[in-house]
């Protein structure tokens, strides 16, 4: 038995006998997006829990109405259903918009921005505005105000330790990931961790007597990775980056899968971005 929408929810059931009130009348307040499945329908199971992801994201610029095309013929004749899942797009009481099949996020995403747009919290506002802050002074000063008005919040949180180690404050970056609760903790806190302690552990050796060594042969593959690490410790991620695609490049055996796996690990470790992406192409390049 499904039940009737409440005034207030943002995701609802609809039958024949509430569709007019449900959709077309809500939609003269607020967008509505009609989801027409069935229980048997494989793809409609793929697509919901998508819906009812972004519905929630978008909070409260549309509405997700849920309607079992198998228990409300009236409608889905009256729609000329064809092919479930189908998603229609209702505003002021017309259709504006709809699509077939089981798309994936980003694609529902792109179809909702061409009507609506999502809600921006205002901790999210100033995280944007710290992203593209012209110092890091600034940028940091926006994520303490973040944090001020919603404490905990796990990703201004981890913008904030970004900031902070990026100008040598180890300790002061670890109380900050420390603050995280454990079941809040996600891949980019372990990957800050892992860059805490490359940088409190100093590798052994002498850079110039390294990269003479290379120069010397090129296939030094020991000093290409203690070159790599000291880079690496010194924050020049590019340059570490080089030195084991070199390796990967010039050895098809033990040093390129020792080097290959290092690198993985550094890109997850990585902030900058652009640096991740140059070594993935070229890692997958000379592997292939």
């Amino acid at each position: 038995m499904q039940t009737s929408a409440s005034p207030s929810a943002l995701s609802f059931d609809v039958t024949d006998a509430d569709f007019e009130t449900a959709v077309i009348e809500r939609s003269m307040q607020v967008p509505v997006l009609l989801d027409c499945w069935a229980p048997w329908c494989g793809p409609c199971k793929s697509l919901k829990p998508v819906l009812e992801k972004l519905v929630q994201a978008y909070g409260g610029q549309f509405v997700l109405a849920k309607l079992n095309s198998d228990e409300c013929p009236g409608v889905a004749q009256a729609l000329q259903l064809r092919s479930i899942p189908h998603v229609f797009l209702i505003k002021g009481g017309q259709l504006v918009d709809q699509f077939t099949g089981a798309l994936p996020e980003g694609q529902v995403r792109a179809f909702l921005d061409k009507h609506v747009k999502p809600q921006v919290s205002p901790v999210d506002e100033l995280r944007e505005q710290a992203a593209s802050a012209p110092d890091g002074a600034l940028a940091e000063a926006l994520l303490r105000q973040a944090l001020a008005m919603q404490p905990g919040h796990v990703e201004a949180t981890l913008d904030l330790a970004e900031r902070v180690i990026a100008r040598g404050a180890l300790d002061d970056a670890q109380a900050l990931l420390d603050r995280v609760a454990e079941g809040s903790r996600n891949d980019r806190h372990a990957a800050l961790a892992k860059r805490i302690e490359l940088a409190r552990n100093k590798p052994q050796g002498d850079p110039a007597a390294l990269a003479a060594r290379i120069a010397a042969n090129a296939k030094d593959f020991e000093a290409r990775f203690a070159l790599a690490a000291i880079q690496v410790y010194e924050g020049d991620f590019n340059a570490a980056f080089d030195q084991l695609l070199e390796v990967v490049l010039r050895d098809k055996a033990d040093w390129r899968e020792k080097a290959r796996a290092q690198l993985v690990e550094w890109f997850g470790v990585c902030g900058d971005a652009e640096a991740v992406s140059r070594g993935r192409r070229y890692l997958g390049m000379y592997l292939n």
